[in-house]
């Protein structure tokens, strides 16, 4: 029943035949009063003197601009408000306030494009409501908030926007068993005339994520990695020019990263003669020579691997001159000390480390970039790690994956000379397992696993990376994108959210999540310069519910940025 309807029921019910004026200054001039209602048209304001006993008050085609907070205090007995044909377009918080006995509020073919989120709070008592025909695109979340009683909303003849901003309007009315009348969509075209009752909530995309820039840690790095020790979240940067692991941890005073440790090799006399100066070839640690201004002064670190086992820490420390090393710490309370050298004829010009396990064992597997090296596994024998296979000789290997197919550990090697080739782990050793077809030029793989599919994210230096997804004998081509001088194509999984960010040293680093739906990643997010330049990897650790992404970049310091979910339906 529309809302004049009402109003008439209610009249008649309260015996109105001729009308009648309350005492003198209780009944405008602009309005027709009776004992309990009053009618006001054509008023220029809001009246206020009315009698303390009215039940209903209706505003036809009055000039009043926008209800303000409080409007109504005078009249606290109102049972029925009807506002019809009006100019106001705004609605403020509290307009209503005081009405504590309302039960129908009736706000029909106005000028409304604006109401706020606490407009009809404090109206505890109200059943009925109608917004119709006004010019409404969209309703503020939490609008009915402490409205326990209302049972019917009328949302007839507003141009609703069917976005997110409608979400909450359809996941709010089956809670509270109220209907929402016969609200249609105006816009997107795709739902346009669509009643408000049959959109499936199911349907709406509104969670995004975004990461903004949080913190910068001075020097270049080549490699991040997270790790926990004794309850704690780390990171560790390997930084070739300062030549030394640097340790991160959180500072929960100042809310910052601060350094907590360095690990630095002896002082190296000189840049050696194959100081790379010119090299444009995706060498990751020989990209460039830092400046004269930057010679470093300690062994070029290019990877930095942590292990933790109980109480004990290890980190690998890999470095591209002067020897590999093994720093550890036996226990809380000391500091890291170098206590191995790693392989130090096998080593040569190591360019990546990566930590897996075999058959319940730690070990370590050193990708080596060298013409006459190769690709070292080093498993643990007593207090040191020790080379337990050399595999793909001569092939300059720039990147080695762990991942685990099939049930069996797998090891994945990119090299410089080849197609990334699979190995399997079989009878205590690897053994060559298929390589990837239509993977040339690849320089890193990273994997990931989702809805039970085991992915690979290629690395491309100049051309297509590319993902591809384990079909049960071999990698097959999923999807492409372009490469502009990408030394880094990596998965992350950030709370729900599995992304991956492809690295650019000519453009904008780009993010991509992926969509369960299409099984594909889309662009999320552009990060680049002036803060991010020529990332090389990248990690994320979560403290205190907070979530912060690393990136190791080799021409500038290292970025930290923080995770952030937005909810688009608010």
């Amino acid at each position: 029943m529309g809302g004049a309807g009402v109003l008439l029921l209610l009249l008649a019910g309260a015996g109105v035949g001729v009308a009648w004026r309350p005492p003198k200054g209780k009944c405008p001039l602009s309005c027709s009063c009776s004992k309990d209602s009053a009618l006001c048209e054509g008023s220029p304001d809001l009246p206020e003197n009315f009698s303390p006993t009215l039940l209903s008050l209706s505003f036809v085609r009055t000039g009043v601009t926008q209800l303000k907070a409080g409007s109504f205090l005078r009249v606290p007995t109102l049972h029925l408000l009807l506002f019809t044909s009006n100019s106001f377009s705004v609605i403020e918080d509290d307009a209503f306030a005081g009405l504590s006995h309302l039960q129908y509020l009736f706000i029909e073919d106005n000028e409304i494009g604006s109401i706020s989120k606490n407009a009809l709070r404090g109206l505890r008592s109200l059943t009925h409501l109608s917004l119709a025909n006004n010019n409404l695109e969209t309703l503020p979340r939490f609008l009915f908030r402490g409205l326990e009683t209302l049972t019917h909303v009328d949302l007839r003849g507003n141009p609703f926007q069917c976005d997110c901003r409608v979400l909450w309007l359809l996941q709010w009315t089956p809670t509270v068993n109220a209907s929402v009348g016969t609200g249609a969509c105006a816009g997107p075209p795709a739902l346009a005339h669509m009643q408000l009752r049959h959109l499936d909530p199911k349907t709406f995309k509104c969670r995004a994520i975004e990461l903004s820039w949080f913190q910068t840690v001075g020097e270049s790095a080549l490699g991040v990695e997270s790790f926990s020790y004794q309850g704690e979240p780390h990171i560790v940067l390997a930084q070739p020019f300062a030549g030394r692991c640097l340790i991160l941890t959180w500072d929960y005073s100042l809310q910052r990263f601060r350094p907590e440790e360095e690990l630095s090799g002896e002082p190296a006399p000189h840049p050696p003669s194959f100081c790379l100066r010119g090299w444009v070839g995706p060498y990751r640690a020989g990209l460039t020579c830092p400046p004269a201004s930057r010679t470093p002064t300690a062994p070029s670190v290019v990877s930095c691997k942590p292990l933790v086992l109980g109480l004990r820490l290890f980190v690998l420390a890999a470095r591209l001159w002067g020897g590999s090393q093994l720093w550890a710490r036996p226990s809380p309370g000391l500091r890291l000390a170098p206590t191995q050298a790693l392989a130090p004829r096998r080593l040569l010009r190591p360019n990546d480390a990566e930590l897996l396990w075999l058959d319940g064992q730690p070990c370590f597997v050193v990708a080596d970039a060298s013409k006459a090296g190769s690709t070292t596994l080093l498993c643990q024998d007593g207090p040191g790690f020790y080379p337990r296979q050399s595999l793909h000789a001569w092939h300059r290997d720039t990147d080695a994956e762990a991942l685990e197919l099939d049930g069996r550990p797998h090891l994945l090697l990119a090299s410089a000379s080849q197609r990334p080739v699979l190995f399997q782990w079989l009878g205590g050793r690897f053994e060559r397992r298929t390589d990837i077809p239509e993977a040339e030029d690849v320089y890193a793989t990273r994997h990931f696993q989702a809805g039970g599919d085991v992915f690979l994210c290629l690395t491309r230096y100049i051309g297509d990376s590319m993902v591809m997804r384990w079909d049960g004998s071999m990698f097959r081509l999923l999807q492409q994108l372009p490469s502009r001088g990408a030394h880094v194509f990596q998965p992350l999984l950030i709370a729900r959210d599995q992304l991956a960010i492809l690295g650019s040293d000519f453009a904008f680093s780009q993010v991509f999540r992926l969509e369960p739906d299409k099984g594909l990643l889309e662009p999320l997010q552009e990060l680049g310069p002036p803060a991010l330049v020529a990332p090389r990897a990248f990690a994320h650790i979560t403290i205190a519910g907070r979530r912060f992404l690393f990136a190791a970049c080799f021409k500038g310091p290292t970025q930290i940025y923080q995770h952030h979910e937005l909810d688009l339906s608010a």
